[in-house]
């Protein structure tokens, strides 16, 4: 019952672009805020010291917690946090200058304010003075575990202390040959504005950095003259308390008014594959900064690391990462290159252009998926939004959290967890993309706690914490569930049992189409809270359903086309259909001319992966 050669080819074409969907793998990356991990503290005193609620380290991730992870149904880790970045902690014993809190966020500070990235957070080391070498035992124990490594890289701005103690010998700092007497130069790695000094911005609504205790550092103060661009592109040398103030933005040779001072990509040159990009960089002169940040990349990449998630990737312009992302894949082709892009109309460009390998698929299925979670939009809006990607689709990595979205149990978002799963089902089996997860959405983390910096929903980033339902599971460093309760525990089954098959699904790497509409417009009791659709491979055919509604059990005769029914090689008759997930539920798909239909009883929030045999 396999596909012929030439309705495989025409479905190849129509479904998933003109990628050879036969090179195609999934793969599910599982983000961890690094030092949350393996904090079993349970103080969580709002803007707490890290000896009042704690912290997790390097070490926490065991032998034993890297094969927990990996059981899951995981093939990379993200591990968050980790290059060296501002934090309201004295490390000055070990050489360390102290970071003034009126430009850190939070106590623990965010990661996204790098200081050094020749080396990593000294919080999260047992030995501060054998930090680097600490991380690079935890590379070689998950490379160990089967697993890939995945650290931040923050192209477009660092802390505004930025100074490296680890750098390798002629390595200069960011800022360090700069320039500061004009606001710009091409090899300058700042914008400043001369004869300005930077002001701390004016707290507003009660806020202090750390809250009702005074540090000694806290004088509304900070020393920088002339005053930089902050991060998010405020020139203003009093930036707001809603910018991006404990950074600074970096230069790449866009001058004040928007203008490229470098060379561009020539016409038909995002066909290329990246040895073309790679070879067209060789002879020509590119600002400053980005020889900084690609020599950082193959720094880490010789260390062991396989692959980085960039932040903001669409603030520094697309040529640039034309340079570093072939120069990266010249040293490892195999990288892992993801970028946090929110535009889709500048999708193609940092796919085709710019070589990343996988963009966050946010603006448009996240965003769509979490309304419907919501009970506000509705299921026929997903299968527009796919067809729109479908030329890009294997680089939409999907996710239904991560650090900066809310959780899935808070308040603001679904309220339950148990809302995550059918749209788990959908995110993780509607294309060959990726699937992400934050550590704590598998056992329903609610993100309620009150750490400081920023308020609950997310767990937070800038301060010491305690994550409840993960600690259930971590369980004092057993990593075995122990604590979980009986809805936690069901609820990472079903993440198991779910991110487990993706991986080994080999429809999950072919052909995809929508059932949806073609089912709204011809079956009875069908509606807009499920969501249908099929996926395939030369030897595995799916039907994937699942139930959005939190109240309603649905009972219809679902409709596949008659198109499916001819790619399928389908001769009139009854097939089994099992669901792939719990095995427990069978239904028959019915054959009769160009009419097939198969009956599904869905509970609520309920998905089958029904497998044809």
């Amino acid at each position: 019952m396999g596909l012929s050669c030439e309705n495989s080819k025409k479905a190849d074409q129509e479904m998933q672009g003109n990628e050879d969907v036969t090179l195609k793998k999934k793969y599910v990356v599982y983000q961890v805020f690094t030092r949350l991990f393996g904090n079993t503290n349970t103080t969580n005193k709002p803007w707490g010291t890290i000896k009042e609620n704690g912290i997790g380290k390097f070490n926490d991730f065991t032998e034993k917690a890297l094969k927990e992870i990996k059981d899951l149904g995981v093939s990379h880790i993200w591990y968050t946090g980790v290059p060296h970045h501002a934090v309201i902690n004295d490390y000055s014993k070990f050489g360390i200058s102290n970071d003034d809190p009126d430009v850190v966020k939070g106590r623990a500070g965010s990661p996204y304010a790098v200081k050094d990235y020749y080396n990593v957070n000294p919080d999260l080391a047992e030995n501060v003075e054998n930090r680097l070498e600490e991380f690079q035992a935890l590379i070689e124990r998950t490379h160990q575990a089967s697993l890939k490594v995945i650290i931040d890289i923050v192209p477009n701005h660092v802390a505004r202390n930025y100074i490296s103690l680890s750098k390798p010998k002629g390595v200069k700092d960011f800022g360090e040959e700069d320039d500061n007497s004009v606001v710009y130069h091409v090899n300058n790695n700042f914008y400043y504005n001369p004869n300005e000094s930077f002001k701390v911005p004016i707290w507003k609504h009660g806020y202090s950095p750390l809250g009702d205790e005074k540090h000694p550092l806290e004088d509304g103060k900070f020393l920088e003259k002339p005053s930089k661009w902050t991060g998010n592109g405020s020139r203003k040398s009093q930036p707001d308390m809603n910018d991006w103030y404990e950074t600074v933005k970096v230069n790449y040779g866009i001058t004040p008014d928007g203008q490229k001072d470098f060379d561009e990509l020539p016409a038909g040159f995002e066909n290329e594959d990246y040895k073309k990009h790679f070879e067209f960089w060789q002879d020509k002169v590119v600002p400053n900064s980005w020889i900084k940040f690609r020599d950082i990349a193959l720094y880490w990449i010789e260390k062991g690391v396989d692959g980085f998630r960039y932040d903001m990737a669409e603030m520094v312009p697309v040529e640039f990462w034309s340079f570093m992302n072939s120069a990266i894949k010249m040293k490892n082709p195999d990288a892992f290159l993801l970028a946090e892009v929110y535009n889709p109309t500048l999708y193609r460009d940092y796919i085709k252009k710019g070589k990343m390998d996988y963009l966050y698929d946010k603006v448009q299925l996240y965003d769509t998926i979490k309304s419907i979670m919501q009970g506000k939009g509705k299921t026929k809006h997903i299968p527009p939004i796919l067809d729109d990607l479908k030329d890009i689709e294997h680089h939409m990595l999907h996710f239904l959290e991560n650090h900066d979205e809310q959780r899935i149990a808070s308040p603001d978002f679904a309220g339950n967890a148990r809302k995550g799963k059918p749209a788990m089902v959908v995110s993780a089996t509607s294309t060959t993309a990726p699937t992400m997860i934050y550590f704590g959405q598998e056992v329903g983390e609610d993100g309620s706690e009150h750490a400081g910096f920023g308020s609950p929903t997310r767990t937070s980033i800038f301060d010491y914490i305690g994550v409840p339902a993960h600690q259930r599971w971590l369980n004092n460093k057993q990593f075995d569930g122990g604590q979980l309760t009986s809805d936690e525990n069901e609820l990472r089954d079903f993440y198991k049992r779910l991110l487990n098959f993706t991986l080994n699904s080999s429809a999950l790497t072919g052909y995809y189409q929508d059932i949806h509409i073609h089912n709204i417009q011809n079956t009875e009791w069908y509606n807009n809270k499920v969501l249908s659709f099929v996926r395939w491979s030369h030897n595995e055919k799916l039907i994937i359903i699942s139930n959005f509604n939190a109240k309603n059990t649905y009972g219809f005769e679902l409709s596949i086309p008659q198109n499916i029914i001819e790619k399928w090689d389908l001769k009139n008759g009854d097939y089994t259909v099992v669901d792939q997930l719990y095995k427990s539920y069978t239904s028959k798909l019915k054959v009769s001319g160009n009419k097939a239909e198969v009956r599904v009883d869905i509970k609520p929030l309920e998905s089958f992966i029904l497998k044809l045999n």
